[in-house]
Parts: structure tokens; sequence; C-alpha cells
């Protein structure tokens, strides 16, 4: 029997062909399985890494993750690695060159709003910069869901970073946004109680 052709279980997951239960989006696509597996929920930190992840998060919006995955080798080439300084000195012929590459997402807004989150990501150097600003909305407590059901998509503090990043001079930076974005570098842990990869980040250790 393939992973397609299990059913969800009470909780939500899904019990794959190897004995282990993933949450249904990280069933069907391998890219997405070793995705979740080995990086989503793992601690991200440093200015490069985590613009990358903000611009990848701001360009999923209204799309799959897994379309943006697929496409991330293509986004660190147009985005040269996604290096601050490097994208916030784009100009209008880059934007031009990025509107015209086939291997990313084509999207005016969301390739000026990458550019313009790249000049304040400069901008938040002088103030700690920005792993110690994303980072200092860790909560005191992360969510201890025992079913999907129960996996939140927003909280205070997604809400609080949301607010303060756009006060920045970020955008596409929503609540949601955020609160994705939090889960995927690591600062809460939404794996369910039961699962494999629950603490596996190492940020919450007493769960």
């Amino acid at each position: 029997m393939s992973q397609e052709d299990h059913t969800p279980s009470a909780d939500g997951t899904v019990l794959c062909a190897d004995g282990l239960a993933r949450p249904p989006w990280a069933v069907n696509d391998p890219l997405l399985r070793d995705y979740y597996d080995t990086e989503w929920g793992m601690p991200v930190h440093g200015e490069q890494e985590l613009f990358e992840r903000i611009s990848l998060e701001a360009f999923q919006a209204g799309l799959s993750w897994v379309t943006i995955l697929r496409k991330r080798p293509a986004f660190r080439t147009a985005f040269r690695d996604f290096h601050p300084d490097t994208v916030a000195a784009y100009s209008d012929a880059d934007v031009e060159r990025l509107m015209s590459d086939t291997g990313i997402v084509r999207n005016r807004a969301k390739i000026l709003a990458t550019i313009g989150n790249a000049r304040a990501t400069l901008d938040l150097r002088s103030d700690g910069g920005l792993d110690a600003f994303i980072w200092s909305f860790k909560p005191v407590a992360t969510p201890k869901p025992r079913t999907i059901a129960e996996i939140p998509t927003s909280s205070p503090e997604s809400i609080a970073l949301s607010k303060a990043l756009r006060k920045r001079g970020f955008s596409f930076v929503g609540p949601t946004t955020m609160f994705a974005l939090m889960e995927a570098v690591g600062i809460v842990d939404t794996h369910l109680l039961s699962s494999h990869r629950r603490g596996a980040s190492g940020v919450w250790p007493e769960d």
C-alpha cells in the first residue's frame, strides 16, 4: 500500500509506509516528507538565513509550500542566496530580470517586497539585527497540540512580530505568515505531542 492510500488517524496524522505518523501535508510528496523530517521546525539563526525564510514565506502566500520548495534552488540563484546587501541594491533592471525568470514565482509585488525587506533588514543592524529581532518574539511556552486540529495558525506573538516588522518597513509579513515562519525556524514547536519529531529542535526540551 502506498502512502497516498493511507487515511488520517484520529489525531489527523497519516501513518506512512515507514511506520511513522506525519501530518497530511508532509505525506505524499517526497520533497515535503524530507523537509518535514529533517528541516521544518529546526532552529534557524543568522541574518541571511532568516531573510531567506521571510522571503520564501512571503512568496508562498496564496500558493502551496511544495511549489516554493521545488523552486527554492532557482530562488536562491535569482536572489544571490538571499544576501541582504546584494538584494537591497537591486535596481529596476533586476526587477525586470526577476519578472522574466520562469524558475521563480513571478509576482511583482512580492519581488518588490523582497527587495524592500532586504533594505529593512539592513536598517535593523543598528538595533541588534534581524536574528535577535525575530527570536525576541519567542513565547514563554510552545503549543502542545494532541491533534492536527489543535495546531494554531497564529498566536499573540506572531501578531506582535507582524506588527513590529511592518513598523520597521517590512511587507508580506502578516500574522499567519509569521506564525508559519516561527514554526519553520523552531521558535515554536507545533509537532503533535505524539510525533517522532516533537522536541527535535532542542528549543523546547521540556516537551
